[in-house]
């Protein structure tokens, strides 16, 4: 009996992953973030599975879900929305499963961040302009945010920032990033990002408060600050300059 952590993307069925599908097609057990996990993956699952919403649960819950799969050799699918490796509450999970002597898996997912620059049709990295893309939140109920991990640090880097978890905060985010970055810094936000009615507000540090109270998000939307979003002029990468030498040209 193995639990396999999914990671299921940024919302569009369609954007799983291979991997993910033919694991979620053998597992008689699926638990998955009814919140945030659309329900057309679970059409992936065996018809007979059990499946279980976790956005009501507790850990204990869960882990007693786990724990009573494991007592019946049921492997068990866990869907989490996004990817595993940022912001998936999987490290505790995954603590109390060893504390178990339970096996499991994981299985990457497209994270947000991703999906949102493919909504903008942009790259994050752009030469000369952003080499680094950093990926932050701010301090929410859920949990802090370290003392030396602020946004006025980061934006200091002049890296493209993604900022999850902080639409609430649009005005702080703001307010930290203005003194490094300028009013004029393009700014993102992709609401509900690749979901079908994902919507984008283009605008600047400066504008981006107002652009935002037109029509607000509450939630799910993720907030990407950078030059490297309206970048223009840079120069070309040398990856395919004919000077350059690489071992695939001669």
């Amino acid at each position: 009996m193995t639990v396999h952590f999914i990671g299921a993307g940024p919302g569009a069925p369609d954007l799983l992953t291979l991997r993910g599908r033919d694991l979620l097609a053998r597992c008689p057990v699926c638990l998955y973030a009814g919140s945030i996990v659309p329900r057309e993956m679970l059409a992936h699952c065996p018809p007979d599975a059990r499946l279980v919403d976790t956005a009501a649960l507790t850990l204990d819950a869960i882990e007693a879900e786990y724990a009573a799969a494991f007592a019946a050799g049921q492997e068990v699918a866990r869907l989490h929305s996004g990817d595993l490796s940022i912001w998936s509450a999987v490290a505790e999970q995954i603590r109390r499963l060893l504390r178990l002597g339970i096996p499991y898996t994981l299985t990457p997912g497209v994270p947000a961040f991703a999906a949102a620059a493919s909504a903008l049709q942009r790259e994050l990295t752009v030469p000369e302009v952003a080499q680094s893309v950093v990926l932050t939140r701010v301090s929410g109920r859920a949990s802090a945010m370290p003392a030396a991990e602020t946004l006025a640090a980061f934006g200091a880097t002049g890296a493209t920032l993604a900022i999850h978890l902080g639409i609430h905060a649009l005005d702080r985010i703001v307010d930290e990033l203005t003194p490094s970055r300028g009013a004029d810094c393009p700014v993102a936000v992709v609401v509900r990002v690749s979901w079908p009615d994902q919507r984008v507000v283009r605008g600047t540090l400066g504008s981006i408060v107002g652009l935002m109270a037109a029509e607000p998000a509450e939630r799910t939307a993720l907030v990407l600050v950078g030059r490297a979003l309206e970048a223009e002029g840079f120069r070309d990468s040398a990856l395919y300059d004919p000077d350059y030498r690489r071992r695939f040209r001669s």
